[in-house]
């Protein structure tokens, strides 16, 4: 069986971070483990409070995944602060980490800011670099390029732009503002869309989350940046498809949409 980590913070209301990772890569046919890096107390309605876990503590958990059960792909989500990604980027380096797909989470879907400002610069000197994939959505795009970004050519320029300023590849996502959830993906020069069905469902707790934990899971089971997006894709609409409808803001995504059997 095939072996997916996720690097990211708990979301104790189970619809992103961590817990949407781990059912996301499970529902994805691999092995998932985790490395978190922060508790936070939140729900649909947005962030109340995080703890964030100390740079040992994170280093500690990555010796001991990487030691004993090498994962074959690796997502890292939320990650607060300087210091902590430092930390991350230290211990990947040090066991030759692959398939690495970064979710550069900035904002939550809430709007709760999640990202220390000295933080940013952090996660691009140190651990972009390191970066398979990167998947921003539009308004992570904007601060990464440096450009407005308000059509499907400004989303070219934009995927470009960061691709080659970390030398990665990077899926942009489209999202509603700009058009029916099609995404753009950036890779060794060339472009290519990934159309996307428009789910009329309020409840996207946690889809940045899930798709980029979907990607993972499909580049540890061996499938190209394509195949992996592609059907990583086809998963999140499954998920929001099936109209899950739970919380006060904007739910959760059934990510056990497609289990089937007796267990």
């Amino acid at each position: 069986m095939k072996v997916a980590l996720t690097i990211a913070g708990s979301d104790c209301s189970g619809g992103a971070g961590i817990q949407a990772d781990i059912k996301t890569m499970t529902a994805n046919g691999v092995f998932a483990e985790s490395v978190i890096t922060a508790l936070t107390a939140q729900n649909t309605t947005g962030v109340f409070g995080v703890f964030e876990s100390s740079p040992e503590f994170v280093t500690q958990q990555l010796d001991a995944v990487f030691t004993d059960i090498y994962p074959d792909a690796v997502k890292i989500g939320m990650v607060s602060s300087a210091p902590i990604i430092k930390a991350i980027a230290e211990g990947l380096k040090k066991y030759e980490a692959k398939n690495i797909v970064i979710d550069p989470v900035m904002v939550s879907t809430s709007g709760s800011k999640l990202l220390q400002d000295d933080a940013i610069s952090t996660l691009e000197e140190v651990l972009f670099p390191l970066a398979t994939l990167l998947t921003p959505n539009i308004p992570e795009a904007e601060i990464l390029s440096n450009i407005k970004i308000n059509s499907a050519e400004d989303m070219t320029n934009a995927a470009e732009i960061i691709g080659k300023k970390y030398n990665a590849a990077v899926l942009l996502k489209g999202g509603h503002s700009i058009n029916d959830a099609n995404d753009l993906l950036y890779s060794d020069g060339e472009f290519k869309w990934f159309s996307g069905k428009r789910i009329d469902n309020p409840n996207t707790h946690g889809t940045g989350c899930t798709l980029s934990s979907a990607i993972a899971s499909n580049l540890a089971k061996g499938m190209n940046l394509d195949e992996a997006v592609e059907s990583a894709k086809a998963y999140i609409s499954g998920a929001l498809a099936a109209m899950l409808d739970l919380g006060k803001g904007s739910g959760p995504m059934n990510h056990a949409f497609a289990i089937n059997g007796k267990y």
